[in-house]
């Protein structure tokens, strides 16, 4: 079994899976648009480059996200996608690279009793994450 995160976005899903992708060091797999399924003539025009889905590997790990027609779209709540590391210095890097413009500022990168470094954030795109790297036990 495989456990993946999948993201749903208020039109900016190509943007965020491409930037995604460039700062976790992944690669883009797919990206597939409303203009390029058996559909495209039934959608509205407005939808016809948008993502219907996308999915992007990270080490070995798959991110998949799409994007909702806007009156379906609910800003993401009750969860985040989590990374978890052993180098602090590529947890601040990450922390850095993806709390760039964050809507919100959760909990500053630092060290906490179970944690070398610990943050929390939702992302210019509304995603929230949780960066951890964890003390040794």
């Amino acid at each position: 079994m495989q456990l993946s995160p999948y993201l749903n976005f208020n039109g900016q899903c190509e943007e965020a899976l491409t930037f995604y992708a460039k700062v976790l060091g992944g690669e883009i797999i797919m990206m597939l648009k409303g203009k390029d399924t058996p559909m495209a003539d039934k959608m509205p025009a407005e939808f016809k480059d948008k993502i219907m889905h996308g999915r992007i590997s990270v080490g070995g790990t798959l991110l998949m996200g799409s994007d909702a027609p806007s009156e379906h779209f609910n800003q993401p709540q009750g969860f985040s996608v989590t990374l978890g590391f052993t180098d602090v210095a590529e947890a601040e890097r990450i922390y850095n690279a993806l709390s760039e413009s964050a809507q919100k500022i959760t909990m500053a990168i630092q060290e906490t009793f179970w944690a070398v470094r610990f943050g929390t954030f939702v992302d210019k795109f509304g995603t929230p994450w949780m960066i951890n790297c964890e003390k040794p036990m």
